[in-house]
C-alpha cells in the first residue's frame, strides 16, 4: 500500500519537474563584441621632476638692499632678482683704478730712464751694465705691478657684478627665503630662493625589467607617447614623450628607470607631484574585443556564452590576445557582432535558455557601482527564484532560501512551482 503511494507520488511529480525545467529562462547580462582599434600601454608609477632646479646663493658677502622678484613670480633668465649693497664694491673698484693710474706712471718713468740708461752705455759708456740692467729690472717690477692692478679691477668688478643676483635660467621664483636688511655671505647654507624650470618638466617613472627590451625596440622606431594621470589614476593630466632609458636596473626592484619630458604649458605638473604613468607602446588595429569580465576559465582554456537567435547560449572557446582596461581582445573563436553573456554565468550551461538584456560595455563596467550591482543582482534573484525552485536537481532548502519577495514571480509559475512542490512531499 504504502508502495504504491509513494510510486503515485513519485509519477505524478514528475511531470510537472519535466514541464519546469523546459521552461528555466535564466536572466543574463549581455554585451557585443566590437571590433575596434585597441592601444596597448604599460602602466608604471612616477615622480615628476623640474628640468632644472636652482637655488640662487649671493657670491659675495654683504647686506641685500633691493629685492625685484615677488613669490611665484615666472622669469627668464637674466632679470634682475636682488641686490646686495653695491657701495663697498664700488669704492674697491675706484681703488684698484687709483693704484692702476699710480703704478702705470712709475712704470712709465721707469722705461724712460732705462732708455737713458741705455743711451748712454752705447754711445759714451758713461753708464755701466748693471746700472742699465737694474733699471730694466726696475721697469718689469712695475709692469707686473701694473698687471696685477688690473687684476684688482677685473675682480672689483666682478664683484660689482656679483652684487646684481640675476636669474641663470627660465622658470618660476618660489618663496622667499630672505628678507630684505639681512646680511648675506656667500658661505650661507641657505640660499636666497629657489628657481625651477616647469616647462618643459620631466617625469621619472619605473617598469619592469622584462618590458625594457620591448620599450627599447618600439623607441627605438621612433617616439613613444607617455600620458600621466593623477593619483586615482582617473584624470588625464597631460601627455608628452618617452626621452630615455636610463643605464641601468635596480637590482632590489628589478625595475628601470626611463624619463618622458612633457610641455606642461598648463602647469599641471609640478616637482614632486606622484603620478600614474602609461606608456603608449603599440596599437593594434582592427581587433575583435569584449568586456574582460565575459572570459570564463576552464580546464580546457578559455571560453564565452555566446547568446544565439533563438535565445539559447553556447560555450565557445576563445583566444585572448591580452587583456587592458577591462577590455579582452580576442585573437580568434569571436566575431564581431556575437553577442556574449557577461553576467550570470555561473547559472549557465551549453543549451541554457536565457533572457538577455543590456549589462554594459567593458570599459564601463568597472565605473559601475557596488550598489547598482547589488541591485541587479537582487532583480535577476527576484525575477528567477521561482524558476529555480521548479530545479529537479535543486534541494527544497536552497529553494526556500531564495528569499524571492511576492508579486515579483509571474503569477503562473508561481502557482506551478507551489504545485509541484506539493506533489514532491
Amino acid at each position: 500500500m504504502a508502495a504504491a503511494v509513494l510510486s503515485g507520488c513519485s509519477a505524478g511529480s514528475k511531470p510537472g519537474t519535466a514541464r519546469a525545467a523546459t521552461q528555466t529562462v535564466v536572466p543574463v547580462g549581455v554585451a557585443t563584441a566590437q571590433r575596434q582599434d585597441v592601444p596597448v600601454y604599460l602602466k608604471g608609477l612616477g615622480n615628476v621632476t623640474a628640468s632644472n632646479t636652482v637655488s640662487v646663493k649671493s657670491r659675495v658677502d654683504g647686506q641685500l638692499s633691493q629685492v625685484n622678484f615677488k613669490e611665484g613670480q615666472n622669469v627668464n633668465k637674466g632679470d634682475l632678482l636682488a641686490v646686495i649693497d653695491p657701495r663697498p664694491f664700488q669704492v674697491a673698484l675706484d681703488q684698484a683704478q687709483a693704484n692702476l693710474y699710480r703704478d702705470q706712471a712709475q712704470l712709465k718713468d721707469a722705461r724712460l730712464n732705462y732708455e737713458r740708461f741705455k743711451s748712454l752705455l752705447d754711445d759714451s759708456g758713461a753708464m755701466s751694465r748693471q746700472q742699465v740692467d737694474t733699471q730694466k729690472a726696475s721697469a718689469d717690477q712695475l709692469e707686473g705691478a701694473v698687471r696685477a692692478d688690473e687684476a684688482q679691477i677685473d675682480n672689483a668688478k666682478l664683484n660689482l657684478v656679483y652684487s646684481h643676483i640675476t636669474s641663470p635660467i627660465n622658470g618660476r621664483v618660489g618663496l622667499r627665503l630672505v628678507d630684505i636688511g639681512n646680511m648675506v655671505h656667500a658661505a650661507d647654507t641657505n640660499p636666497l630662493l629657489v628657481i625651477t624650470q616647469l616647462q618643459p618638466i620631466a617625469v621619472i617613472f619605473t617598469l619592469p625589467e622584462e618590458n625594457l627590451p620591448t620599450v627599447a625596440m618600439h623607441l627605438h622606431q621612433g617616439p613613444l607617447a607617455v600620458e600621466a594621470y593623477n593619483s586615482d589614476d582617473q584624470t588625464k593630466l597631460a601627455t608628452g614623450t618617452l626621452l630615455t632609458i636610463d643605464n641601468q636596473i635596480d637590482q632590489t626592484t628589478g625595475t628601470g628607470r626611463l624619463k618622458a619630458m612633457f610641455n606642461n604649458q598648463d602647469n599641471v605638473l609640478w616637482p614632486n607631484q606622484f603620478v600614474n604613468v602609461r606608456l603608449l607602446l603599440e596599437i593594434h588595429k582592427d581587433t575583435t574585443v569584449v568586456p574582460s569580465v565575459t572570459i570564463q576559465n576552464g580546464p580546457q582554456g578559455s571560453y564565452v556564452f555566446v547568446v544565439k537567435p533563438d535565445k539559447t547560449v553556447e560555450v565557445r572557446p576563445v583566444t585572448v590576445s591580452f587583456t587592458q582596461n577591462n577590455v579582452a581582445s580576442i585573437a580568434s573563436g569571436l566575431n564581431p557582432g556575437d553577442i556574449v553573456v557577461m553576467d550570470g554565468q555561473d547559472k549557465l550551461q551549453s543549451g541554457s535558455k536565457v533572457d538577455p538584456h543590456a549589462g554594459g560595455t567593458g570599459g564601463n563596467r568597472s565605473g559601475r557601482s557596488a550598489g547598482n550591482q547589488t541591485s541587479s543582482d537582487q532583480s535577476s534573484s527576484g525575477r528567477s527564484s521561482s524558476d529555480q525552485s521548479s530545479q529537479p536537481q535543486a534541494p527544497s532548502g536552497q529553494a526556500a532560501s531564495a528569499g524571492t519577495p511576492s508579486g515579483q514571480a509571474p503569477p503562473g509559475k508561481s502557482s506551478r512551482a507551489h504545485s509541484s512542490a506539493t506533489g514532491s512531499r
